[in-house]
């Protein structure tokens, strides 16, 4: 279990020599522990910032930290699940998923066995040698969420990984996800346009406005519960977290 904290201090980011600000002045803390959903209108910036503390981004102004160091891919292990599943073609399920931990560390028994046990909670030890054009969409996001588990990371950062898939398949790959987070329980920060996803896998919930700026930071009591969707409180939830997202829409 990671015990560090994600820290972002006065992040901003533009394109363009400045004349196109895509995030500004963004701070907020992920403590351990904790699935954070960054949700939004078009254009918010939602993708950008995950980049950007992934280190894809690398000019920005303001600090990014995890624990007492500044987070950098070179002295952290961060796992990334993007929305096409970023998974090599050429490459069986077993050799994708051992991608990440090749590039951080030797492969061992101990990691296979890992690796064996986490495609048996994701049903997909039986699709082990089969290629990602032999698999469905949910399928090859599963292998996508075995490769970013199996590295063992210190922050796992989440691109719309469930948007591309059907709403049955979408539904169960996130009770997947949520299970296989509470076993391993690290830091994560997931992007989604979607409110009820918002709901269901955000502890905290940090709606921006279209000019890259935080909105809102909310607490969610209704995180991991879906049976909730009719409670009324959770409905009044989501309902003032569309209303927030339309004003973010609007925010000049």
């Amino acid at each position: 279990m990671k015990n560090n904290s994600l820290v972002i201090q006065d992040v901003s980011l533009s394109y363009d020599n400045g004349k196109i600000l895509a995030i500004e002045n963004i701070s907020f803390s992920v403590s351990a522990d904790t699935v954070c959903v960054i949700i939004g209108p078009s254009g918010s910036g939602k993708s950008t910032l995950l980049r950007t503390i992934a280190g894809i981004e690398k000019n920005f102004d303001g600090n990014i930290f995890l624990g007492r160091e500044k987070l950098s891919p070179k002295n952290k292990k961060i796992g990334f699940v993007p929305q096409n599943y970023g998974l090599y073609p050429w490459r069986t399920v077993e050799e994708n998923i051992l991608i990440g931990v090749k590039i951080k560390s030797k492969i061992n028994d101990d990691i296979i066995l890992k690796m064996n046990s986490i495609m048996e909670s994701l049903g997909i030890f039986d699709f082990r040698h089969r290629f990602p054009g032999e698999l469905s969409g949910g399928q090859q996001q599963r292998v996508s969420l075995a490769r970013a588990f199996l590295l063992n990371a210190d922050l796992l950062l989440m691109d719309e990984p469930f948007s591309a898939l059907d709403a049955i398949t979408r539904e169960e790959t996130q009770n997947i996800f949520l299970s296989l987070w509470k076993k391993n329980k690290l830091i994560t920060i997931l992007v989604t346009h979607d409110v009820d996803e918002a709901l269901y896998l955000g502890k905290t919930i940090i709606v921006l406005s279209k000019k890259g700026r935080i909105w809102e930071i909310l607490n969610n009591p209704f995180f991991g519960n879906r049976e909730e969707i009719y409670n009324k409180n959770f409905i009044d939830m989501r309902a003032r977290i569309r209303e927030h997202i339309q004003k973010a829409g609007a925010d000049i």
